[in-house]
């Protein structure tokens, strides 16, 4: 992990570290209830608790219901040996995993060709010709002859005022910022370096060697490291497990591996100075203690938690391995293959698609609720209410 620096300065013991004084303002039992049905309010008002809760619930569906140990001990029997039957089909549906994973390696390789045509064109390495750039438009967006000669005369204005750029600049930034589970991971930081990056490959495992996919991150040369290219592997099982063979679902990723940034130095984004002033409890002397520690930015993709392998992993370290299995996933699946309309910001309305329909169903839903408390001659709007939050004084 960081490096930590004091210069010039020993540790303090625990004894000469500063009071930390907490101060909590007391409140009527009025105000927590207050708070309580505020809070509630706007629990029951977010989508990711209602469908946590409705996930809870649905699990509960499935609970043992007493009906098995109702069951004849004949009966039990033949149900065991459907239950065989089950692990074999997990083990028949593994090697059908197997197989697509073998047809994926397949047809990625016919699929490299067209995005390393697509890389050359981001970076200007080749310039498409006019029949290659002719797109033929939807109904939809067919425009007038008027419409497109002003749209024509637009763009050559445009041109004459800036400098003529060079491929497609700030492809994959742009691809990242406009994904929310990507934009979520970038700092301003990572922004300047994130420019230089001009192609992203999938890379899959040889014939015979253990399932696992590998994400190259292809960057020109630049300020800020040396490499050319940054390295995360994930390695996935396509087997059940032999202690809950019914679990088995599909191949899962088991664990990840980055790589080591050659940063350059006074550029790793990653880490940061920080200067903490410390006052000795008993001789009132001040000093400054200089700490180097971890920063928040992207590049941590490249540095995941280490995955212990007779050890569980605490909660933080397990949250983020699942997010980062989750993001590599992504990837793979979504950014790579369809990485020019998440840019033009086209798969991501695809995306959004999929939620209209839900959404609709709530706001009528909440507009039923509003129309039967109207017509209901005992509704009281006061009392629904939601209390105005306190200000307090910091």
């Amino acid at each position: 992990m960081a490096d930590i620096d004091n210069k010039d300065q020993a540790e303090m013991d625990p004894a000469d570290m500063e009071d930390v004084e907490e101060v909590e303002e007391e409140e009527t039992g009025e105000d927590e209830n207050s708070k309580a049905r505020q809070l509630t309010v706007q629990m029951m008002q977010n989508p990711q608790i209602l469908a946590a809760l409705q996930e809870r619930l649905d699990g509960l569906n499935g609970s043992p219901s007493g009906y098995m140990e109702s069951l004849p001990k004949v009966v039990k029997r033949r149900v065991n040996a459907l239950k065989n039957l089950q692990v074999k089909c997990a083990h028949i549906e593994a090697k059908f995993y197997e197989e697509v994973h073998e047809l994926e390696r397949k047809y990625a390789a016919l699929y490299q060709p067209l995005f390393d045509k697509r890389s050359d064109i981001v970076k200007a390495a080749y310039e498409p010709t006019d029949e290659e750039c002719e797109w033929k438009m939807d109904e939809e967006e067919e425009l007038t002859d008027e419409m497109k000669e002003k749209a024509k005369l637009e763009e050559e204005k445009k041109d004459e005022e800036k400098e003529d750029p060079k491929g497609i600049p700030e492809f994959w930034l742009t691809v990242f910022k406009n994904v929310d589970l990507l934009s979520d991971m970038l700092q301003e930081h990572d922004e300047p370096i994130l420019k230089h990056l001009q192609d992203i490959k999938v890379k899959f495992s040889d014939p015979g060697q253990p399932m696992s996919f590998t994400l190259e991150f292809q960057f020109e040369a630049n300020d800020f490291f040396t490499n050319t290219v940054l390295t995360k592997t994930y390695k996935m099982r396509s087997e059940p497990d032999e202690t809950d063979p019914f679990s088995f679902d599909g191949p899962e990723i088991m664990c990840c591996t980055g790589c080591t940034i050659e940063w350059t130095k006074g550029k790793n984004v990653t880490l940061k100075t920080i200067k903490k002033k410390q006052k000795h409890k008993g001789r009132g002397t001040v000093r400054t203690v200089t700490k180097t520690v971890p920063n928040d930015s992207f590049f941590n993709f490249f540095t995941p938690p280490e995955v212990p392998e007779n050890a569980e992993l605490d909660e933080d370290s397990d949250a983020v391995l699942a997010a980062d299995f989750e993001i590599g996933h992504f990837i793979r699946e979504r950014i790579v293959p369809r990485a020019v309309l998440y840019f033009t910001g086209e798969a991501i309305e695809d995306d959004d698609d999929d939620y209209d329909e839900e959404g609709e169903e709530a706001d009528d839903e909440e507009g039923e609720e509003e129309a039967d408390e109207e017509n209901d001659p005992d509704y009281d709007p006061k009392k629904d209410a939601v209390p105005p939050a306190e200000c307090k004084q910091q």
